[in-house]
């Protein structure tokens, strides 16, 4: 016999692992794939996860961070995107730089990477939502991430998905 946790934990892990796949196959600009995805459900790594929020907050005055820090701590799982940097060699100038190798030279991030980034996450997002799977998108989590080098060196922007299964949305009304 298996209780609500228990149930409601296999839950999230199974909603998270078809994030990944909405993700993945989530259009991309130029039918390049740079997304990268990783799943935090260990609470070893969650409490890194969480100090490392905490401790960006304090060091930033970002208060931001301490409060979605707060906010995960009872999620059984968090799903983190990543894109890795690669310029598009299309010289558009929509990252601000007239062209890629302008780009490369200041080791910035190429607007198709972060427009991939946004339709990955927000198909992955949709997704837990059709489950009626709680969520949040959070750039603090996605900048933890990296900086705990969770993702590959190439990651230059990332955002976490943390997932909730309770009576009410722990990612709204926050203080």
């Amino acid at each position: 016999m298996k209780k609500s946790n228990e149930l409601e934990k296999e839950a999230a892990v199974d909603i998270c692992q078809f994030m990944s796949a909405a993700a993945r196959t989530a259009p991309k600009s130029r039918g390049i794939d740079n997304i990268e995805m990783i799943a935090i459900e260990d609470d070893v790594t969650k409490k890194r996860l969480i100090e490392k929020m905490k401790e960006i907050a304090k060091q930033e005055n970002r208060q931001s961070f301490e409060r979605d820090a707060n906010c995960i701590v009872n999620s059984p799982v968090i799903v983190a995107i990543g894109v890795r940097s690669n310029p598009s060699g299309l010289n558009c100038g929509f990252c601000g730089s007239p062209t890629c190798e302008e780009l490369k030279k200041k080791g910035g991030v190429c607007a198709y990477n972060s427009i991939d980034l946004g339709i990955a996450t927000g198909s992955a997002v949709a997704l837990a939502s059709q489950f009626h799977i709680d969520n949040r998108v959070m750039y603090s989590i996605g900048r933890a991430s990296m900086d705990l080098k969770l993702f590959s060196k190439d990651v230059k922007q990332a955002l976490g998905t943390p997932l909730s299964i309770s009576g009410k949305n722990p990612f709204f009304d926050r203080k």
